[in-house]
């Protein structure tokens, strides 16, 4: 558990994989689309990736710290379950990626069940189409808010650092992945479900359909819903994105607007 990485090797590993996964799902949604679009991906591409910017540099401001750099507080404390119990570093390790996957589902979970966490998360839901950007479209304060949670996670699990890095790296990559506007092929589709969350999974959460928005709520791994009962198989018929009170393309296509969305009159 004694691992460490340097701030600026975390950086760029994170960066690089992040640059790599975008650019390789844009192509291949320029190629093999699933959906035609609503709206011109340049002014969703500016108000989704503005908000991804504009996420990155309040977590900057509010907590500078990185979560592998308070996974390694923690791990010198002595915090949490793992760095109190004796396990071979291997399964601290992967026991520490599935339990923050767990927690990320159950926070999501949340963000749909609690009226005011709605309203923040209504921002992501909003998106008129459903494509890569559409993974890192999350209100400000619903990312301060989950960065939190999950550094709260770390605390009490004691997950490794490097446990946290796998982890920061996988939903980093996945998120933008299960929310391309692609599809697999249909004899490969059922083998990647049985573990990962895919883009024809995740898209039925992103129904303007509330029964089928509240399901299929991971993000990487697929067994949470499946285990605990939110897992729907597919939506009914062709699937409507977005939500039913917000249409207008100045209020969910634009930064100004999105930013301004949890505090209108209308939530999810």
């Amino acid at each position: 558990m004694g691992f460490t990485i340097p701030a600026g090797t975390e950086l760029a590993l994170r960066l690089g994989v992040f640059l790599a996964v975008f650019a390789a799902l844009a192509l291949w949604e320029q190629a093999a689309p699933v959906r035609v679009p609503r709206l011109s991906r340049l002014m969703r591409w500016r108000a989704n990736l503005g908000l991804a910017a504009v996420d990155t540099l309040l977590l900057r401001v509010v907590l500078p710290g990185s979560a592998l750099a308070f996974a390694a507080l923690g791990a010198a404390e002595g915090w949490g379950l793992l760095n109190r119990v004796a396990l071979p570093n291997w399964l601290a390790v992967a026991t520490g990626v599935i339990a923050l996957d767990l927690v990320i589902y159950f926070q999501h979970v949340l963000f749909h069940s609690v009226p005011a966490l709605a309203r923040l998360h209504a921002v992501h839901h909003a998106d008129p189409d459903f494509d890569l950007t559409t993974g890192i479209r999350f209100h400000p304060l619903e990312i301060l808010l989950s960065t939190l949670i999950k550094f709260s996670a770390i605390a009490a699990l004691g997950a490794p650092v490097l446990a946290v890095l796998i982890f920061e790296v996988l939903l980093n990559a996945t998120v933008m992945f299960n929310h391309a506007n692609v599809s697999l092929p249909a004899w490969l589709e059922p083998w990647v479900r049985c573990l990962l969350v895919t883009p024809d999974m995740h898209r039925t959460h992103h129904s303007v359909i509330e029964v089928e928005r509240n399901s299929n709520y991971g993000f990487c791994l697929s067994i949470w819903d499946r285990w605990l009962g939110t897992y729907t198989p597919a939506a009914r018929g062709e699937i409507d994105i977005g939500l039913p009170a917000w249409r207008d393309p100045g209020a969910v296509a634009t930064l100004g607007g999105v930013l301004r969305m949890p505090f209108g009159s209308r939530g999810m």
